[in-house]
């Protein structure tokens, strides 16, 4: 018991006795500024930094590199304005001379003075009057146009009709009937007409056929007036 009284004496004496602050060990040295002014009043050095122009170091021009591959085609860009027309160009040299051989034109126009009337077999009109025959493709003993230029052709017929008589023909391409120029009988005259286009090859006639005789029929025509006219010209060549 006496032990432990003493044990407990000494550590309150311990506890009660007050212990000195901590310190570091530089704690007794002065400010910088102070330990500059110790060193004879000399200010702080200031930092010192290195610059190099490099402008005077810039040596000669090199050789040129070589060329560099092409970069990739870029993205089309929008059409611009339309430019300014240009002035007139100089009048072109004059094309060689055409083939004289092979002729683009063809028309012809005949009529007839005498009338004409049905007989047993088919009749072919036969003309005595020639308006226009360029480049005479049209024959005035057969009464038909011969085809030298194949193509489109426009084909008209004129005729007047005869009284109480029927009237009764066609337009034929070779021996195809293409179109009628027909009218009835009847105690007045009158003037019929009829129309086609035809597309002919090299070769191909074209000719008016009047009916034979199984129908009566007549076509009127005198010396004085040419009531009965028959017309054709090319169009169109198949050659252009």
């Amino acid at each position: 018991m006496f032990g432990y009284g003493l044990v407990c004496l000494f550590l309150h004496l311990v506890v009660s006795v007050p212990q000195p602050p901590c310190r570091r060990c530089c704690d007794h040295l002065p400010p910088l500024d102070d330990a500059a002014t110790l060193r004879g009043g000399m200010p702080a050095i200031p930092e010192v930094r290195t610059f190099i122009n490099m402008t005077i170091l810039k040596g000669d021009k090199g050789d040129r590199g070589e060329r560099g591959t092409p970069g990739k085609l870029g993205i089309e860009g929008s059409p611009g304005p339309r430019g300014a027309e240009g002035p007139k160009g100089a009048k072109g040299q004059a094309g060689a001379p055409g083939d004289s051989c092979k002729s683009q034109h063809s028309a012809f126009s005949v009529g007839r003075r005498k009338s004409l009337h049905s007989v047993d077999n088919y009749q072919a009109l036969i003309f005595d009057t020639i308006f226009v025959n360029v480049p005479e493709h049209f024959d005035m003993f057969s009464g038909k146009f011969l085809c030298h230029i194949p193509g489109i052709y426009y084909f008209n017929v004129n005729i007047h009709t005869w009284n109480f008589k029927e009237t009764y023909l066609h337009i034929m391409q070779n021996e195809s009937e293409k179109a009628i120029v027909y009218a009835q009988p009847s105690d007045r005259s009158i003037m019929q007409s009829q129309s086609v286009m035809l597309l002919l090859k090299e070769g191909d006639e074209v000719w008016i056929r009047l009916y034979k005789r199984e129908r009566e029929n007549a076509i009127y025509s005198d010396d004085v007036d040419i009531y009965i006219t028959f017309n054709g010209y090319l169009i169109k060549p198949d050659t252009e």
